[in-house]
């Protein structure tokens, strides 16, 4: 059994206390920041880049299940929680993944990623950032299109419409390659009317995520607080394990928007 494996059976078998505590970013990354050292606010704030709302709320809900406790307004993890999370989470290395992760993730819109793909955020410890801008203006977009040009099976999840992406998916669907997309409402009629994909569905969110996953590469890009998409950053990956990552989070976002 590999290492992912035993991740997961273990993840499997934990308390659903310990599946709060993984099943959410903010939780996830406050608890990280104490299992390293106990902290006030405001060193939370700077050393997970946080605002004091959300940490305020979240610790809260921390203090409450009995998770933190506060000593001399520093936070301190329980020792039970402490050694659950180290033992079982191996919190020190999704801390260090959520180190990375968060590069792509400050400033961003992540509320719509649903808590099981949370709780799997460990097998993108391969993926790489991606960014684009000066001298490379449309690194991402070409890096996005190199990708749908060379799948045999594509699942999307497309907050937008994009000319030059759509055209890749009705090129692949000519060659009779599988197809499947998840638009936002909002631009369901144009994809309707352009594209050539069958298996073709939407949802109701707005500012939500875009995913692309195929049998060779995936790639996620997230809106910004302010409500645009972020087309200067992707996180991008095709390691095996990335890859099961966005096929397991296009499956639970299928799922959640039935």
């Amino acid at each position: 059994m590999n290492e992912n494996e035993n991740y997961l059976k273990n993840y499997n078998s934990i308390s659903e206390d310990i599946r709060y505590a993984a099943n959410s970013i903010i939780r996830l990354k406050i608890l990280a920041a104490l299992y390293e050292k106990p902290q006030n606010v405001k060193e939370l704030a700077r050393n997970t880049n946080l605002n004091y709302s959300s940490i305020s709320v979240t610790i809260h809900g921390l203090e409450l299940k009995e998770f933190v406790h506060r000593e001399s307004n520093r936070y301190y993890l329980s020792n039970s929680i402490k050694i659950q999370m180290a033992n079982v989470l191996e919190l020190k290395e999704v801390a260090n993944i959520l180190n990375d992760f968060f590069n792509i993730t400050d400033g961003h819109v992540i509320d719509m990623i649903p808590e099981d793909s949370v709780s799997e955020l460990f097998l993108l410890r391969n993926a790489e950032l991606m960014e684009s801008g000066g001298v490379d203006a449309y690194k991402i977009n070409n890096h996005i299109v190199s990708v749908l040009k060379d799948a045999k099976e594509v699942r999307c999840i497309m907050p937008f419409y994009h000319v030059d992406f759509n055209k890749r998916f009705n090129s692949l669907i000519k060659k009779g390659r599988y197809v499947e997309v998840i638009v936002s409402d909002d631009v369901l009629g144009i994809y309707e009317k352009k594209s050539k994909i069958k298996y073709l569905s939407s949802f109701k969110f707005k500012n939500n995520f875009l995913l692309i996953v195929t049998d060779k590469a995936m790639i996620l890009g997230l809106f910004k607080d302010n409500g645009f998409f972020d087309q200067n950053r992707v996180l991008s990956s095709r390691s095996r394990d990335a890859i099961l990552w966005a096929n397991n989070l296009f499956k639970n976002f299928k799922k959640k928007n039935k």
